[in-house]
């Protein structure tokens, strides 16, 4: 992957430039799962052609996606996680019918059905979404035709209804179709009983967006941290959607208070992972935050602490995803 992939592009035609190079990142990044992460271009519609992929780079992200296999891991007897294309997701599956957990891309829809029709026959009720971004929400309509009644957060269905910017990566997205968009909201926390288990609900102040929920299983034991946490590489924070490298380790923090040594944690991307992992990643947050900060105050400006290299030690580890050390302590140095 280009090492210069995000330095900060200066024009309109850079930052699609950048974009465009971003989404065939995330179909060939080499951290488990595939097809790890998009922002796209601008949300143009149903695709009516296939030769439309050739020229919107939204249809042919969604072409590309199609193409990533979809995998089954089994967490519990009746937890799994569905990963490749988008975000991870988590379908919870019993006689009272299927819960999951986001809705990756249109394009994986039939992949989707296909997968939790081989988990058994009871039909999908419920679609949670961990927050608005495109690669955990583009499949919502095709879900709620299916019988799915769609739930979130509250900003979840205000931003999914109304144009949205990413600034960092300058791509814009109109509002979503009304059968999208989440029916039922919350402000702080919900409780969801099905299929025997328990399921909290609860929001995250502001952090990779302020959409963000963390969403438990209380009998199974599992946790998913929906874009809270990347496994494994540095993470992207949406500033124009209120996220901030604060929240993003305050978000961490909680889902370390959830878990216990035994509690499997979903990322949004990256392997399965544990309280251990989790605690890894907050860690390393609080550690470029801190050495960030630090420059910030005594003055440097964002292009010295770029030049400072403040995770020079760190990118061994968590520099080698799709988001390179000197755009994550850019994005880092904006949010403080």
């Amino acid at each position: 992957m280009n090492s210069t992939l995000f330095s900060r592009p200066s024009t309109r035609r850079e930052l699609l430039r950048t974009g465009t190079a971003f989404l065939g990142a995330g179909v060939a990044a080499s951290v488990a799962p595939r097809g790890l992460f998009a922002y796209r271009q601008p949300r143009s519609g149903n695709v009516q052609q296939a030769g439309a992929a050739a020229t919107d780079p939204l249809a042919q992200m969604r072409a590309q996606m199609a193409a990533v296999p979809l995998e089954t891991l089994k967490l519990r007897d009746n937890l799994f996680m569905l990963h490749g294309p988008g975000g991870n997701m988590v379908v919870l599956n019993g006689t009272d019918g299927k819960v999951l957990v986001d809705s990756s891309f249109a394009s994986v829809a039939p992949k989707l059905k296909q997968s939790m029709d081989a988990l058994g026959s009871a039909p999908l009720k419920v679609l949670i979404n961990t927050h608005w971004h495109f690669d955990h929400t583009d499949g919502n309509q095709a879900m709620h035709e299916a019988g799915a009644t769609i739930l979130a957060h509250e900003n979840t269905r205000k931003r999914l209804s109304t144009p949205q910017t990413v600034a960092a990566l300058g791509m814009h997205f109109d509002a979503c179709p009304a059968a999208a968009l989440p029916q039922l909201t919350f402000a702080d926390a919900f409780k969801l009983f099905f299929d025997n288990e328990e399921l909290s609900l609860n929001y995250a102040p502001p952090a990779h967006t302020d959409t963000d929920i963390l969403v438990r299983y209380h009998q199974g034991n599992v946790l998913h941290m929906g874009d809270l946490w990347f496994n494994g590489t540095y993470p992207f924070i949406d500033a124009s959607s209120g996220g901030n490298i604060n929240g993003m380790i305050a978000g961490a923090t909680r889902g370390i208070s959830l878990a216990d040594g035994e509690t499997k944690i979903v990322p949004g991307h990256g392997p399965l992972g544990d309280k251990a992992a989790l605690t890894k990643y907050r860690d390393m947050l609080t550690t470029v935050r801190d050495r960030v900060q630090a420059l910030k105050s005594s003055g440097k400006s964002e292009q010295d602490a770029i030049a400072a290299k403040p995770t020079a030690d760190l990118d061994e580890q968590w520099g080698k995803g799709f988001m390179k050390p000197d755009f994550f302590v850019t994005i880092v140095y904006q949010t403080l």
